[in-house]
């Protein structure tokens, strides 16, 4: 708004018209400058407790990794509880049944078909596969159904040559399915 003023200092406003509405320098509403004064006083407080005061308020990201921590440990626990209750025999049990060797080929052919190969021999259509044959007699770290898993579920111990930890991936009874398949083409 433009104002001009006359020899006798007063104030004159121009008529301002814009669409038929008429603006004049009129006072704010009450309700909107008391708004405008919560906000401010609210950011003030806010901004002093959130980073001048030695509250530890959590940020989105530390809510996330701890929320990831807590279903990492209930998957351990599992598994755990699963090793536990698992032992040679009954794995060679596992790889007899039809059921639990075929949801164990679905996984190895999703997982580990890329590096083992379909049909085991770390080979595919004549060339090599960075993993090794899991058809030979010939085991690095153990052929009893036990260290099988113990590899499919942390890993090789030879962590620059090796295959990785499927645990983080595969719940437990995925892990002795595969391994379940596994036994069953060795057999056959």
């Amino acid at each position: 708004m433009s104002k001009k003023t006359d020899s006798s200092d007063s104030i004159i406003l121009r008529d301002h018209t814009y669409d038929g509405i008429e603006e004049y320098d009129q006072k704010l509403p009450n309700w909107w400058l008391f708004t405008l004064y919560i906000t401010m006083v609210w950011f003030v407080f806010a901004w002093v407790a959130y980073y001048q005061l030695p509250i530890d308020i959590p940020d989105d990201f530390e809510k996330l990794e701890g929320q990831i921590a807590v279903i990492e440990e209930k998957k351990q626990a599992e598994l755990n509880k699963m090793m536990a209750s698992i032992n040679d025999e009954s794995l060679m049990e596992m790889s007899t049944d039809t059921s639990h060797t075929a949801a164990g080929q679905a996984i190895f052919e999703t997982k580990c078909a890329a590096c083992h190969g379909l049909d085991l021999s770390a080979t595919m259509a004549g060339v090599a596969l960075p993993g090794v044959s899991l058809t030979d007699e010939e085991w690095l770290y153990g052929n009893k159904p036990l260290d099988i898993m113990k590899i499919v579920t942390n890993g090789s111990p030879d962590v620059t040559k090796g295959m990785i930890a499927w645990s983080s991936q595969l719940s437990g009874s995925e892990i002795a399915q595969v391994v379940a398949y596994i036994l069953r083409k060795q057999s056959s």
